[in-house]
């Protein structure tokens, strides 16, 4: 199904800090969790399911995942 992004209200999360290598989600759609990079806002954005969305955010904050330095 596709979604219609052009009003879409998109925010980064309060853990982005000023480094600006951010993503941005958009909130509104109930089946799926707009993303996309905030450097190129025009550019691309992927539709992650919303269940799938919750599971990842779930295992970021458990830690679940190592870190890129």
């Amino acid at each position: 199904m596709a979604h219609d992004l052009a009003n879409a209200r998109w925010h980064k999360s309060t853990y982005s800090g000023d480094s600006g290598d951010c993503v941005e989600v958009a909130d509104g759609f109930p089946d799926v969790v707009p993303v996309r990079d905030s450097k190129d806002a025009l550019g691309p954005s992927l539709r992650v399911a919303t269940r799938t969305w919750s599971e990842f955010i779930s295992g970021v904050q458990a830690g679940s995942f190592r870190t890129v330095d």
